[in-house]
């Protein structure tokens, strides 16, 4: 009977302490998710970036045959379109509610090539080269880009991906604390049955090892735990929020559980090494005054 109510026992803290450790898991999750995701968002805005290729009125079908394969074939360029001086006209006009060319008396516009980034080249530096490049070549009248909208995207990007980090380093140092307060609770519990061991002569390493692979089970059972919120949470989010489908491809989610599997592995053990080694250092009298 005795030993019935302690096993109980035993599996309600096991059960409390993955309950405790799985919140606090899901935190670490959420923001690794927020993290990849705010790496994702900023590679699509980046590839938005286009450069306009204004070409001159002179130029041959030879000449732009030959600038628009060279520019297609670039590392840089993501996609190349065409938009002829009528296009630019129409365009201009549906903006501006009126057609310039009915008081000019002629189109002001000139056709172009826009060729959409590649995210890696989306940086002031590569820019600049990219349009002395395009500059020079035949039948190219002026390169232009969003020099404003660049520096804006970068500096909020620097923003956003500092705020995280710190997010991340302050619910790091909050869950360490967390789960080891949770397993030092767990292991308070069967402090004499360490002394006892102890006295007998078991090795300190033998000691640890039940312990360390309890709550290494702890931090997995937690880890799985933490997977299936977050998983099923962007499932119910789908239905609201069509968008967050990208938060379930592969090269999301994946490294989100990589992270948390890692870091409930991680924070479990050392914290079990480390309360049990305090317990291990104290005399009988200390035990009581705990």
């Amino acid at each position: 009977m005795v030993k019935q109510k302690k096993k109980r026992k035993i599996d309600l803290l096991f059960i409390t302490a993955c309950i405790s450790t799985s919140l606090v898991l899901l935190l670490i999750g959420i923001v690794a998710l927020l993290l990849l995701t705010a790496g994702d968002l900023s590679r699509q805005l980046k590839q938005e970036m286009t450069v306009e290729v204004i070409l001159k009125e002179s130029i041959t079908d030879t000449q732009f045959s030959a600038l628009r394969r060279s520019i297609e074939a670039s590392p840089y360029c993501a996609a190349c379109s065409y938009i002829s001086k009528e296009d630019a006209l129409r365009d201009m006009t549906k903006a501006m509610g009126t057609d310039p060319s009915q008081f000019l008396e002629y189109n002001p516009f000139y056709a172009s090539l826009n060729v959409r980034l590649e995210a890696d080249y989306a940086c002031s530096d590569s820019l600049r080269l990219i349009e002395q490049k395009i500059a020079a070549k035949e039948g190219v009248r002026e390169v232009t880009w969003q020099k404003d909208l660049l520096e804006i995207i970068n500096s909020n990007i620097r923003k956003v991906a500092g705020i995280l980090l710190i997010l991340a380093v302050i619910l790091s140092l909050v869950s360490f604390t967390l789960i080891n307060n949770t397993i030092k609770l767990t292991i308070y519990s069967q402090r004499f049955i360490l002394y006892s061991m102890k006295l007998v002569g078991a090795k300190w390493s033998f000691i640890r090892k039940p312990f360390l692979r309890r709550n290494l089970g702890i931090g997995l059972v937690s880890a799985l735990l933490t997977c299936i919120m977050i998983w099923y949470g962007i499932r119910i989010g789908l239905k609201y929020q069509p968008w967050l489908v990208m938060l379930s491809e592969p090269r999301i989610i994946v490294p989100v559980f990589a992270v948390v599997t890692f870091i409930g592995l991680l924070i479990t053990g050392i914290c079990a090494l480390h309360s049990v080694n305090r317990f291990l250092r104290m005399k009988s009298g200390e035990l009581h005054y705990v």
